[in-house]
């Protein structure tokens, strides 16, 4: 299941950064104009505040989660969470959980 949650994490990054970065090279660094964009319409707005929702539970999430089970390397999700989206740091997480999971039984 590693293997599939990595490659995920891959796909959740790639993809949505390959929208975003030529968007980023054509308007540079543009708050105004990205928050226009965001704003442009209700469905676009709904989209948004959706996974800022989401984004916001998978860092409360994996914060608890990873002190309860002992997770190492979580900030590393919530960095990649905060930076590219929910569709990179939960399958990231998830990978990290797999790989200490094995490491606490092997240790065991």
């Amino acid at each position: 299941m590693k293997h599939c949650y990595l490659m995920l994490a891959l796909l959740g990054a790639i993809i949505p950064l390959g929208v975003f970065i030529p968007w980023l090279f054509d308007n540079g660094i543009n708050i105004g104009l990205f928050y226009h964009n965001v704003a442009a319409n209700p469905i676009s707005l709904f989209a948004w505040l959706d996974v800022l929702i989401a984004a916001i539970v998978l860092i409360v999430f994996i914060t608890v989660d990873a002190k309860k089970r002992q997770v190492t390397g979580y900030q590393f999700a919530i960095l990649g969470t905060l930076c590219i989206g929910v569709s990179f740091g939960l399958p990231f997480y998830l990978y990290l959980k797999c790989v200490n999971g094995r490491a606490l039984l092997q240790r065991g």
